[in-house]
């Protein structure tokens, strides 16, 4: 997956967000948590914008490690809507999974960015 398409799923993966926490029960719980949510899924991919534009490898490692933890973090306030059945696990099944799968992505990116900075060190 190239640059623009990981750009283009990120913002989706934020939009998508945005339309599930507007259809949240009203509720402290499900406001506060739903405000945690939205934050932490809307900062993924303006965190991966800001990776793009990184000048130097440590810096992109930094910026993906943000990436990292706020899909991380996503994916426990999803969990948390589950879990206080305040929605659907069936509802979020999709979402979870897509989530899972950036933030793998974004691992193993650390990990190839890592490997490399290693190398080149020994070189």
């Amino acid at each position: 997956m190239n640059e623009e398409e990981f750009k283009r799923r990120t913002k989706q993966l934020g939009l998508r967000v945005i339309k599930v926490v507007e259809a949240l029960p009203r509720g402290l719980a499900a406001e506060i948590i739903g405000k945690q949510l939205l934050r932490a899924a809307t900062s993924i991919g303006a965190n991966y914008r800001a990776d793009c534009r990184a000048k130097s490898v440590p810096d992109i490692i930094n910026k993906l490690k943000i990436v990292e933890e706020e899909s991380d973090e996503t994916l426990y306030w999803l969990e948390i809507l589950c879990e206080a059945n305040l929605i659907p696990q069936t509802r979020l099944a999709d979402l979870m999974s897509e989530t899972n799968e950036v933030l793998a992505m974004t691992v193993a990116s650390i990990k190839t960015l890592r490997q490399r900075q290693t190398s080149n060190r020994k070189s």
